[in-house]
C-alpha cells in the first residue's frame, strides 16, 4: 500500500509513538509483507528467526521489537508490538468506514457495465468498461476491475485477509488494507471469494476464468489464461503464473509458486511449488508420469506378498 504522499520518519513515529533509529526526514512512502516490499516501505518483523530477513529485504523501513544494529541506507521503528502497530498504521492510512448505501458515490462505473439488483460496490471502486455484474455481488472498498469482467451472483471481491497472531486472550487478527485488482476480460462463477491483500493486491490476470465456489487467499497472484474449477482453495501469498490449470477441489498451499502451463488434477493438494508445463496429480501433488509409477507398484504389492508367503 503506497502512502498519498511521501513521510518523514519521524511523522510516521510520531503517529504510532514509538523511538526511531535513522535520520528524521528519511522518506517513507508505504508499507507492506515481506514478499512484495519495495524500497520506500515499512515491513514488520516481531520475532527473532526473522530478523535478518526483514532487515536484509527491500524495505528501507523495518518495524521491529528490538533495536539491532540498522544496515546502511535503512531505518528502524522500534516497537513492543509491530503487529499491532502495523495495524494502527493501515487503520491511519486505510481506515475503515461502514457502507451507508448499495453503491458508494466515490465508485466508477464505466460505460456499458451491467450492474444486478442487491449488488453492493464500495467506496473507491473502480469498475471497467463492458462488464457484467450479477445480482448479490459485493465488491468491497478500493478493488479495481477491469473491462469485459463478468462475476456471477453471490460473489465476494475484497474480502479481509485469513491471518492472525495468536494471544494469550486468543486470535488478533492482521487488518486487511490492499486490494484485489481483476484484469480485463476475467471471469468469476457464482460463490467465489476473493480476498484483499493484507498491505499489497491479490491480482487475477487478464483472460483468466474461475468456476464457481473458487477460493482465492490474500496476496496471491493469478496470472493470465488461467482455468480454475469448481472448488478449488488457493492459500495467501501464491503466485500462479500464466496458462496454469487447476482442476476441481485441488488445494494450494500458501507461499508457492506454480509454474507456467502447470495443469493439476482434480482433488489433488499442492504442498510445494511446481514447475512449470508438467501434469500433476494426487495429495501431495506430483509429476503425474511419477505418481503413476508409484500407483501402479502399489496395485502389485498384494501379489507381491502373497508370493513371499508361498516362499
Amino acid at each position: 500500500m503506497k502512502f498519498p504522499r511521501t513521510y518523514k520518519l519521524s511523522e510516521i513515529a510520531g503517529i504510532l509513538k514509538v523511538p526511531f533509529v535513522g535520520p528524521e526526514s528519511f522518506p517513507v512512502t508505504g508499507m507492506n509483507e515481506i514478499h512484495v516490499v519495495e524500497p520506500g516501505d515499512i515491513v514488520f518483523v516481531d520475532h527473532p528467526k526473522y530478523y535478518d530477513k526483514a532487515l536484509q529485504s527491500a524495505a528501507t523501513v523495518v518495524l521491529i521489537n528490538k533495536e539491532v544494529a540498522c544496515p546502511v541506507g535503512k531505518a528502524l521503528l522500534i516497537s513492543d508490538d509491530p503487529f499491532r502497530d502495523f495495524n494502527t498504521l493501515t487503520r491511519h492510512f486505510r481506515p475503515f468506514f461502514p457502507q451507508e448505501t448499495a453503491i458508494s458515490a466515490s465508485a466508477e462505473i464505466g460505460q456499458g457495465t451491467s450492474v444486478g439488483p442487491n449488488v453492493s460496490i464500495g467506496s473507491e471502486v473502480r469498475i471497467g468498461k463492458d462488464c457484467v455484474i450479477h445480482p448479490n455481488v459485493t465488491i468491497r472498498n478500493h478493488c479495481v476491475l477491469g473491462d469485459r469482467v463478468v462475476v456471477q451472483s453471490g460473489s465476494v471481491i475484497g474480502s479481509d485477509a485469513f491471518y492472525y497472531k495468536k494471544r494469550p486472550d486468543g486470535f488478533d487478527r492482521l487488518l486487511s488494507g490492499g486490494r484485489v485488482i481483476l484484469e480485463d476480460d476475467v471471469e468469476l462463477g457464482a460463490l467465489c471469494t476473493i480476498d484483499r491483500g493484507v498491505s499489497g493486491d491479490t491480482i487475477i490476470g487478464s483472460g483468466s476464468k474461475l468456476d464457481n465456489q473458487v477460493h482465492v487467499g490474500h496476496d496471491t497472484r493469478i496470472g493470465s489464461r488461467c482455468l480454475i474449477a469448481s472448488q478449488t482453495g488457493i492459500a495467501g501469498c501464491v503466485v500462479i503464473e500464466d496458462g496454469v490449470t487447476l482442476w476441481g477441489q485441488v488445494g494450494v498451499t500458501s507461499a508457492i509458486t506454480i509454474g507456467q502451463g502447470a495443469v493439476v488434477s482434480a482433488q489433488s493438494g499442492v504442498s510445494k511449488s511446481l514447475e512449470g508445463g508438467k501434469s500433476y496429480f494426487g495429495s501431495p501433488a506430483e509429476e503425474a508420469r511419477e505418481k503413476l509409477r508409484q500407483l501402479a507398484n502399489l496395485r502389485q504389492l498384494p501379489a507381491f506378498i502373497e508370493q513371499l508367503k508361498k516362499e
